[in-house]
């Protein structure tokens, strides 16, 4: 459940994001940091693709393997516990790639990225006790 309630915070924030950098919302509201440089860089696109779509996909990723999770069928599944481990894993990883740019690339940082990233570290934190579940511990 709290992937679930961490994911949805993490799909409005990319959201937003994405909302932006497709033109569809004025000025990035942002009370600390550098957010329109950041959104504005050659980082904040993979090719033509926005790294805030990325966000959008990753987080709703993590949402429906959660709620999945939480129902009768995927109780026990194996393959919920192991999808929620890889699936924050790679959000961490790319996580941590977009911080470095901001840090030492961009030189600039953005409020929600910020959260993006602290939202993503506290979601990987909480499917770690999965990996006991594919270890073969306990099944609870």
């Amino acid at each position: 459940m709290v992937i679930a309630v961490l994911s949805m915070a993490g799909l409005f924030v990319a959201l937003y994001l994405l909302a932006n950098k497709l033109g569809l919302t004025g000025p990035l509201i942002c009370g600390i940091g550098e957010c329109a440089t950041v959104q504005a860089s050659r980082w904040s696109t993979l090719g033509p693709v926005p790294v805030s779509a990325l966000g959008v996909g990753g987080y709703v990723s993590l949402l429906a393997v959660s709620l999945f999770g939480l129902q009768p069928a995927g109780l026990a599944s194996r393959a919920v516990s192991a999808l929620l481990v890889a699936l924050s894993a790679v959000a961490l990883g790319f996580s941590a790639w977009l911080t470095y740019l901001e840090a030492f690339v961009i030189h600039a940082w953005c409020q929600w990225c910020v959260i993006s990233a602290i939202l993503v570290t506290i979601i990987f934190v909480a499917a770690l006790p999965e990996v006991r579940r594919l270890r073969g511990g306990s099944e609870a």
